[in-house]
């Protein structure tokens, strides 16, 4: 596992994008649990972790594409998907598995 921020780094109901490697993740503060996902939006690229949070929901900045940030499903688009990581609270830091 990989730390990739802390707890106080990201706001309750918000997220943050965070680069581990070449790797670049969005994290997300659903009320003191925390998801990680892909940052880029399979539409066009977008910044995920700069979307607003609804929920579990987050809406791309860009083109307003949704994905859930638990399962990584789009709510809209049966079968889109983008890729969820596997994380774990260590004090007030973040790990996340990231398989190669």
């Amino acid at each position: 596992m990989i730390k990739v921020a802390k707890t106080s780094d990201i706001s309750p109901n918000s997220g943050k994008v965070v680069q581990s490697g070449s790797e670049v993740l969005a994290v997300f503060n659903i009320d003191g649990k925390f998801c990680v996902v892909d940052n880029s939006c399979p539409h066009r690229g977008g910044p995920l972790g700069e979307g607003d949070l609804n929920g579990t929901v987050v809406t791309c900045p860009w083109h307003s594409w949704q994905f859930d940030v638990v399962t990584g499903e789009c709510p809209d688009i049966p079968g889109e998907k983008i890729k969820t990581y596997s994380c774990k609270i260590e004090g007030e830091d973040i790990f996340v598995e990231i398989s190669t």
